[in-house]
């Protein structure tokens, strides 16, 4: 299993515009920067979101995933549709062999998805929640398809990459 990284360069502040269509029933966004800012909006607990990075196959630079999700014992990991390298995202390979994950698919049918993990920190740093946003590649609808506390340190492994 390769490794597909979080794009360090493509971080998005809490400054950035944000042009999502909130006038349906969900709400929908054209690229990253509209992900990103849904994944702020969400705040997980209630805690702001910040950082949020892309999700990037290290292998071929892909970035349209298939995903699979185990909101229970929050995990999830990507399939890059164009390379099949597969990556488990922050700390998921700890709850991966007990996991029973499903594939996420958006309402309108399609299982091709941007993904961006978003990052609850505390306030010395350390994250306290990791969110997994999702926007469809074929209408755009945004969600978050799983989330989940972190309760353990040190956690700045979880910044720099996926597992």
């Amino acid at each position: 299993m390769a490794n597909i990284g979080l794009d360090t360069t493509s971080q998005i502040g809490h400054a950035a515009p944000v042009a999502i269509d909130t006038t349906g029933t969900f709400w929908r966004g054209d690229d990253f920067t509209d992900l990103a800012g849904y994944l702020r909006e969400y705040q997980p607990g209630g805690y702001p979101v910040t950082p949020v990075k892309e999700m990037i196959c290290q292998r071929c630079g892909g970035k349209t995933f298939a995903v699979l999700a185990d909101d229970e014992n929050g995990c999830a990991q990507t399939r890059c549709l164009s390379c099949g390298d597969h990556a488990l995202i922050a700390d998921s390979a700890d709850y991966w062999q007990d996991a029973d994950p499903e594939e996420c698919a958006c309402p309108c049918g399609g299982e091709a998805f941007q993904v961006a993990v978003g990052f609850a920190l505390r306030a010395d740093g350390e994250v306290r929640w990791v969110s997994v946003g999702l926007r469809c590649t074929q209408d755009g609808t945004l969600g978050v398809y799983t989330d989940w506390k972190i309760d353990y340190s040190p956690t700045g492994h979880l910044l720099i990459g996926a597992a």
